[in-house]
């Protein structure tokens, strides 16, 4: 018997999440994340949360985190499931051929860890947030404390949170155009042809970047003496 089907039935204890309250708490770091993506997810043996008697999942913290976790890989790394389903089941087991990076990839960090690792002040931490550069959470993953850093380099120069909110809205833009050109596959209901959507979006994002770094170096050039 799978754990999801042995879970069917119980009551969901204290602390357990809905599905709306995960993609609540998730979203904030991967926008595309949606309720069918956790079903997939489910069907797939990342997670097994709770079933309530009136049949509704209930996530637990452990759930969560394993969603964190193996969002962030995919997005991140484009590592096959089956592969970051073995490194949640058995970490020891995969860590000596897991790159270090990918591994680092999952640590969290609480507000006072972020601040000390990123040299911040709390100030500017909540002003970034404030702007939308980074979301309002609990803890946070490596890419924040790599936005973090970012923002204090930037500060010393003058150039703060609030100055940046066009790069968010530019984020936004992005995702949008990449939800619109995915949209044939959105529309599909059946697992398969969501997942592939959340399989290429990274892919499409990569690409935007690249063209945005390239169109950034020319006007950069165009402005040298």
């Amino acid at each position: 018997m799978s754990p999801a089907a042995a879970s069917r039935g119980r009551a969901a204890p204290a602390g357990h999440l809905s599905i709306g309250q995960v993609l609540a708490r998730l979203t904030p770091e991967f926008p595309l994340l949606s309720a069918s993506k956790l079903r997939y997810l489910e069907v797939q043996g990342i997670v097994s949360p709770v079933r309530t008697d009136s049949g509704y999942r209930k996530f637990s913290p452990t759930d969560v985190e394993r969603l964190r976790t193996t969002l962030t890989m995919q997005r991140d790394y484009g590592i096959p499931l089956a592969r970051i389903r073995e490194y949640l089941d058995d970490p020891a087991g995969e860590l000596a051929s897991m790159p270090a990076s990918i591994v680092h990839a999952a640590r969290r960090y609480r507000r006072d860890e972020l601040v000390s690792e990123a040299e911040a002040s709390a100030s500017l931490l909540s002003e970034a947030i404030s702007a939308g550069l980074l979301p309002a959470a609990e803890t946070f993953d490596e890419r924040a404390l790599s936005t973090l850093r970012a923002l204090v380099a930037l500060d010393a120069h003058g150039i703060q949170p609030r100055h940046l909110r066009p790069l968010r809205q530019a984020a936004e833009r992005d995702v949008a155009l990449v939800e619109s050109a995915l949209a044939p596959l959105l529309r599909k209901s059946d697992p398969a042809s969501r997942a592939r959507a959340h399989e290429v979006a990274p892919e499409l994002v990569r690409r935007l970047d690249e063209l945005r770094a390239g169109l950034v170096q020319a006007a950069l050039e165009r402005l040298a003496p």
